[in-house]
């Protein structure tokens, strides 16, 4: 019961001959009260950094990833991640998803401390992301060269798949096909790739980025993508204060011409040469005039191609579109499993 209290004229004379007013309390049945609206908590994404927090790769990528997801999906998520040197940190067991990139940790050999918390939070349903936790064979001597270039190969780094063999023996990293609905959890597709030069666009449609997809290898538990690694996307992600692309992307096309292949089979390189696998299993050769910048490339077939870089404001553009549509796709997907 609800108490109310009401003023009530009493029609009575007092000494001074003026009505008195006097207070009562009746009881009323209570009326519905509306509830205050809940507050939805914020999803938090957890980020090592091995080392100087300062010297971290492309440090403003995350955040402004995450604060795109704010804007364009319903994810409450914080666009400030929070920052563990170690994945034997217990904070990470407060929050779903953690993100490395591969070049932020200097040594992938596990405590046996990151051993046992790495698998718990897999098993408890926690998801792992490796930014440029694969890199083609040439470029893996220095790990700068995997911040640069998002070649497509199909195998995790090998420091990559000795870290999670500690952690699961007997699971093995897979490709992830093309066809998944990870590439369309969100975004589908493409961007209009009206804007970019005619020279480069059936290349990029065609064999780059076919339907919007990208290489990607993952470690599965209990039926689900639990450890996911693909080739660098955070530089794509950045954006300064001003909401300005914080990098500046070119776009490395194959390009072949008659009676180029047989140029090239008897051409000098002063670089090293390389095998990386392709999606179909088989090997590309790639030629390096410099370590981390292949040249051409002699492919299964027989064909040989080179490679020629291409630059300017609309593909740098484009190519910031593409990979935060992927980033975006990627937090959908996982937050939706």
């Amino acid at each position: 019961m609800r108490v109310i209290k009401r003023l009530i004229l009493l029609a009575c004379l007092g000494f001074l001959g003026h009505p008195l007013f006097s207070v009562v309390e009746i009881e009323e049945e209570p009326a519905e009260k509306a509830l205050p609206p809940k507050e939805v908590p914020y999803i938090k994404v957890v980020q090592l950094i091995q080392g100087d927090a300062m010297q971290r790769q492309y440090a403003d990528a995350l955040p402004s990833l995450l604060e795109e997801i704010r804007t364009r999906t319903t994810l409450n998520v914080d666009p400030f991640p929070i920052y563990i040197d170690s994945f034997e940190d217990e904070i990470i067991f407060k929050h779903p998803v953690l993100y490395v990139n591969f070049a932020d940790r200097t040594d992938w050999n596990l405590s046996p401390g990151e051993v046992k918390n790495l698998k718990a939070f897999i098993e408890r349903g926690g998801f792992l992301f490796l930014d440029a936790g694969i890199n083609a064979s040439f470029l893996r001597e220095n790990s700068r060269h995997g911040q640069m270039h998002s070649f497509a190969d199909w195998e995790v780094s090998p420091e990559v798949d000795s870290a999670l063999k500690q952690v699961f023996p007997d699971k093995r990293f897979e490709p992830l096909p093309r066809s998944d609905s990870f590439f369309k959890s969100y975004y589908a597709g493409l961007p209009d790739a009206s804007a970019l030069p005619e020279a480069i666009r059936e290349f990029i449609i065609n064999e780059k980025w076919p339907q919007g997809t990208y290489s990607s290898m993952v470690l599965k538990h209990d039926d689900r993508v639990a450890v996911m690694a693909m080739p660098i996307m955070a530089m794509g992600w950045g954006k300064s204060e001003f909401g300005q692309w914080t990098t500046r992307i070119g776009f490395r096309v194959r390009e072949g011409a008659e009676g180029l292949s047989e140029r090239l089979s008897e051409a000098a390189y002063g670089g090293e040469s390389y095998e990386t696998t392709r999606e179909d299993g088989l090997s590309d050769v790639i030629y390096c005039e410099t370590p981390g910048t292949p040249a051409w490339v002699e492919e299964p077939d027989g064909d040989w191609r080179v490679f020629r870089y291409y630059h300017s404001q609309e593909i740098s553009d484009y190519a910031h579109t593409f990979y935060t549509r992927l980033g975006l796709n990627m937090f959908v997907y996982i937050f939706s499993q």
